[in-house]
């Protein structure tokens, strides 16, 4: 893999900041996109814009065939067993609650267990604790070893019998922990339980096989992954699907609809009411062809060598603070002394170089590690050693900037 080569391919990248060449290291966040992503959405709405699943007219036919050749794409991507298993979404946010909302609310009951940890996402904690209270169930948590990691030990005492549900985080957007959600998957399993996962981070970065690893819902972001905005999906095994209640109602996903009576189509429709999201689907597709050009292992090697490298130089930056197990995903989250992550960010944005500062949406997590926010460099596939180079160098400056003495 190439990281300059690849990053010809992201128009963005080739502009400058503040008078320098950009570096753009807030990938967690949402990733750029390349060019055949670009050119795929152009073309649709140039050639192909129509409603889909509805007229019979030529245009109608052939935005039917991309946003449903779509849904395949994303079904290869995760392994699924069949295209039905994929629900299109806005995003992991939105797969989630329509977890939370389609399915926990119908089959918890007072004194059933949620089980998450305090490193979530707050798209992974907020819905849950919403179930928790619409129907009296209890909200447990994993509790993280020093480094931020998970110990399946630890998930083995949490998880009981009382269990219904356990969602986690393949990968820590704070942390860049890869917890071992087969593992954790089989625990929840041998206790009757179901196991969600939020995808957010480990789709633009692993090879994601929801069979192998035996999960039941995985939902992801296609935003994060070179894909447009406003578009994701979520995986979740037929047999829970078609148990599974809308939580939208429209035009769309019905089957019959009398004056005091309705029917739903089959899945994956029935949870896709009104005009779906047609050109985002199409830019899903397409980011997916484009991450399998690169490969996803390679993708993944990329960024562990980024991270490493860049805990590495931060580290040997006196007042730099590294939050984290040492393997971990493409990102380091990092503070600099007592200078606040925004204060940080905006010294290093004056450099061309971008960064996320804040609490990530993981306040609780934020409170473990004992702070109140933290900045975060995250990498992806066009990122390379000299953007490391350039985020060290700045953060030198910063120090200088806010009266520290030079780096040792």
């Amino acid at each position: 893999m190439d990281p300059i080569a690849l990053k010809a391919e992201f128009p963005i990248l080739s502009q400058e900041v503040n008078g320098h060449p950009l570096v753009y290291l807030d990938n967690a966040a949402t990733s750029q996109k390349p060019r055949s992503v670009i050119e795929a959405v152009k073309r649709y709405y140039e050639w192909d814009n129509a409603n889909v699943h509805r007229g019979v007219h030529t245009l109608g036919s052939r935005a039917t065939d991309a946003y449903e050749g779509a849904r395949e794409k994303v079904a290869r991507f995760l392994n699924a067993a069949a295209s039905r298993e994929i629900v299109f979404t806005r995003g992991t946010t939105a797969g989630l609650n329509l977890v939370a909302n389609g399915y926990a609310r119908q089959v918890l009951r007072e004194g059933d267990e949620i089980v998450i940890t305090p490193a979530e996402h707050h798209s992974n904690l907020i819905p849950w604790q919403q179930a928790a209270k619409a129907t009296g169930a209890v909200l447990k948590y994993v509790p993280l070893q020093q480094d931020g990691t998970v110990s399946v030990e630890d998930v083995e005492r949490t998880v009981t019998e009382r269990t219904k549900l356990v969602s986690i985080a393949y990968v820590s957007n704070v942390l860049g922990t890869v917890n071992p959600i087969a593992e954790i998957a089989a625990i929840a399993r041998r206790n009757g339980a179901v196991m969600v996962v939020d995808g957010a981070q480990s789709s633009p970065h692993l090879k994601v096989d929801v069979r192998a690893l035996d999960v039941d819902f995985y939902a992801f972001s296609g935003h994060k992954m070179c894909g447009p905005t406003g578009i994701g999906a979520l995986y979740g095994k037929a047999a829970l699907l078609e148990k599974m209640e809308p939580v939208e109602y429209g035009g769309e996903m019905i089957d019959f609809v009398d004056l005091y009576d309705s029917t739903w189509k089959e899945i994956p429709w029935k949870f896709e009411g009104g005009t779906p999201i047609i050109a985002g689907a199409v830019g899903l597709g397409a980011a997916i062809d484009f991450l399998a050009s690169v490969g996803l292992e390679e993708i993944d090697r990329h960024g562990r060598q980024l991270a490493a490298y860049a805990i590495e130089r931060l580290s040997a930056i006196d007042g730099v603070s590294i939050y984290g197990p040492r393997n971990r995903a493409g990102l380091v989250t990092f503070n600099l002394g007592d200078v606040h992550p925004h204060d940080v960010a905006t010294v290093l944005d004056s450099e061309g170089i971008a960064i996320r500062a804040g609490h990530h949406c993981c306040q609780p997590l934020m409170r473990w590690l004992q702070v109140s926010a933290t900045a975060r460099a995250s990498f992806y596939l066009y990122n390379t050693e000299e953007d490391v180079d350039r985020l060290a160098d700045a953060l030198v400056k910063t120090k200088e900037f806010f009266g520290y003495e030079s780096a040792r």
